[in-house]
């Protein structure tokens, strides 16, 4: 598997984030692709609708134990060929999901064991909330799911920021840049969620409240992304938090979603810059 051929298979997941990955400068780009990989493999896993918890569970607890067997002298072929034969008996689960041991050696030696680590916390976070059911009664429980499965991941871009060209960032803004991103998720995707019997919607709120909660924490991803010095961190921020702001307009106004033309125009104008 070369390196160009993980791009391809990060376009087929995601043309949005592609975009903005594909046009960083190659080591950061490298570990950038990396972690987007990792953690969308194991998001897979969490929101797959027919595997029962405790497989779900179970495979998130194995992945996170081989992550963290990594480096030291350890090969790290072992943990891929490991990862691999037992993710591929699951027959449902994507590629992108089946190869994260191939995703997790993409980054350059210097920064791979910061995403090793966080894919292996998130993936135990994950399985708590599996477990649970994603019982989410409170702002606070509303809190640290999105910590969990988002907020955690802004940290990991601030220390990706820092490790290629030292830039420094809010770590605070950091969370609310993720936590950010991932309400606005939640109400995109409130309907299908419903439907598998997932209810991210604390007790009581509505959905003009997690607006609200959305609009708070966007507001510190704004802060997060204009202290940013120009350059490549910064080009990539911009682009996914112009299109939380934009699908949250959209869905105030009572439509479903961000046109695919629209999510197009906004993508094409921030990468044009």
């Amino acid at each position: 598997m070369t390196y160009k051929g993980s791009l391809e298979i990060l376009k087929e997941t995601s043309r949005t984030f592609y975009i903005p990955i594909s046009t960083l400068p190659k080591d950061l780009q490298e570990a950038v692709a990396s972690a987007y990989l990792c953690m969308r493999a194991i998001d897979e896993i969490e929101d797959h609708p027919q595997l029962s918890k405790s497989t779900k569970a179970a495979l998130l607890r194995t992945i996170s134990l081989n992550l963290q067997t990594m480096g030291g002298g350890y090969s790290a072929s072992s943990t891929t060929d490991e990862l691999l034969a037992v993710l591929s008996k699951y027959e449902t689960l994507p590629e992108v999901t089946t190869r994260i041991g191939e995703w997790a050696i993409l980054a350059p030696e210097t920064i791979a064991p910061r995403i090793w680590e966080a894919t292996s916390a998130m993936a135990d976070r994950m399985a708590y909330w599996v477990e649970c059911g994603w019982k989410i009664r409170t702002e606070g429980d509303l809190n640290g799911y999105t910590f969990s499965v988002a907020g955690s991941v802004g940290l990991l871009l601030s220390d990706l920021w820092a490790w290629y060209d030292g830039t420094q960032t809010n770590r605070h803004q950091a969370i609310g840049f993720g936590r950010g991103l991932q309400a606005v998720n939640i109400l995109r995707n409130r309907t299908d969620d419903l439907t598998r019997h997932v209810d991210f919607f604390p007790q009581g709120w509505s959905s003009e409240t997690m607006q609200r909660y959305a609009r708070r924490n966007l507001s510190l991803a704004d802060a997060y992304t204009n202290d940013l010095p120009k350059g490549p961190a910064r080009n990539f921020c911009q682009i996914p938090l112009a299109l939380a702001h934009a699908t949250l307009d959209v869905l105030a106004l009572g439509q479903a979603k961000l046109s695919r033309d629209a999510v197009i125009g906004i993508v094409e104008k921030l990468s044009a810059r």
